[in-house]
């Protein structure tokens, strides 16, 4: 009972950890955030598929990828709500690996524009449809087009990687 406690806090502290690696890659390049973001952390929006622990890992992982990048608080929050709405939908679809980004892909997708254009986020001007087509568009990219390649890699090969001994 206790090493299965550890194993999910272990393996929830490696899905943070590796959010908030691959959101410090696309930030590099400047995708991480703003109206057009590809953020290559959303691809592991399907690891909860695979792992329970992964939907509060990615839910802390974005917590902290927002506080690090300099985001504003209605992003910190939002966003981690964002993340975490998508990532309780792809556990509850992993019946249906096909569908797990999905859930991501439209929470971002409603969510963020919202972010962006509120005058306690970002207070971007540009309409909240454009926004939502742009922010939809990243995801897509990262989650539909690379959670999809992931969540195939893991396919093959997970029943290796997440056994348990």
């Amino acid at each position: 009972m206790k090493n299965q406690k550890v194993l999910f806090l272990t393996q929830a502290a490696m899905t943070a950890a590796l959010y908030v690696v691959l959101t410090f890659v696309a930030n590099s390049f400047g995708l991480a955030s703003g109206a057009i973001q590809v953020r290559l952390s959303e691809m592991l929006a399907v690891l909860p598929v695979f792992l329970p622990a992964a939907v509060p890992g990615l839910c802390i992982g974005c917590l902290l990828s927002n506080l690090l990048t300099g985001c504003c608080i209605l992003d910190i929050v939002m966003g981690s709500v964002a993340t975490l709405l998508g990532a309780t939908g792809a556990y509850l679809v992993r019946h249906w690996k096909w569908a797990a980004p999905i859930p991501t892909i439209l929470a971002n997708t409603i969510i963020v524009p919202f972010v962006l254009t509120s005058p306690y986020g970002y207070g971007l001007t540009d309409a909240w449809w454009y926004l939502a087509a742009t922010v939809g568009a990243g995801e897509i990219i990262s989650c539909g087009i690379f959670g999809t390649i992931l969540l195939m890699t893991l396919q093959k090969y997970g029943q290796r990687l997440f056994s348990t001994p």
